[in-house]
């Protein structure tokens, strides 16, 4: 699976990397990232969960 941030979407709560920082992080201009895209199968749920709890709906996993 993979995990995409939309940068213009996302309003950088911090939400994400709260709940699975190991594939999402905040970049240097306070917007997230999904620094690991390929998400491991042990990660899924954790991955899928960040992206259901954005709050503006800025997070893919497929």
């Amino acid at each position: 699976m993979k995990a995409y941030v939309d940068k213009d979407t996302c309003i950088g709560c911090g939400l994400c990397p709260s709940i699975c920082p190991e594939v999402f992080e905040m970049d240097d201009d306070g917007k997230a990232v999904a620094y690991n895209e390929d998400v491991s199968e042990g990660l899924v749920d954790s991955a899928k969960e960040a992206e259901e709890s954005c709050p503006v709906a800025a997070i893919t996993v497929e």
